[in-house]
């Protein structure tokens, strides 16, 4: 295993940050998947990492609230392949991705208006629309 992880630019995350468990996967299998503890449960806790300053642990709890426990740990589990080693190397993958996406910046919204033609071409369907709904309408034979 590498000695740390890099995320972005200037963040890296030491090996000994994350814990790493193993347990046997589900799943059809036959006897491998009953012998061989497979399946890898990587954690990482963000609140208590010495390789975050506060300000990127506040925004890494802000894009990935809903995905962190209550104690700021990240939970990421992988047992797509037989081998220990690969989902090893998948969980950390993963946990990359999901660290790399929460430092990423929202995009700010720009606020943009419909244009002249736009609005008239709209108006003129919704008139239609309603020329036709009021034709549909029951018919008196005294008009």
């Amino acid at each position: 295993m590498r000695a740390h992880l890099d995320i972005v630019p200037g963040v890296r995350i030491p090996a000994d940050e994350l814990v790493f468990t193993f347990a046997r996967s589900g799943g059809p299998g036959g006897q491998n998947v009953n012998k061989v503890a497979t399946r890898v449960d990587l954690r990482f806790n963000v609140d208590q990492s010495k390789a975050l300053t506060d300000e990127q642990k506040l925004q890494l709890r802000d894009s990935l609230g809903a995905r962190l426990l209550r104690d700021g740990t990240l939970h990421v589990q992988s047992q797509v392949s037989r081998s220990q080693w690969k989902n090893r190397e998948e969980a950390v993958r993963k946990l990359a991705a999901l660290l790399s996406h929460g430092f990423q910046k929202p995009v700010k919204r720009v606020p943009t208006k419909r244009s002249g033609s736009a609005r008239e071409k709209r108006y003129r369907t919704k008139k239609r629309t309603s020329g036709i709904k009021r034709l549909r309408g029951r018919v008196h034979p005294d008009e």
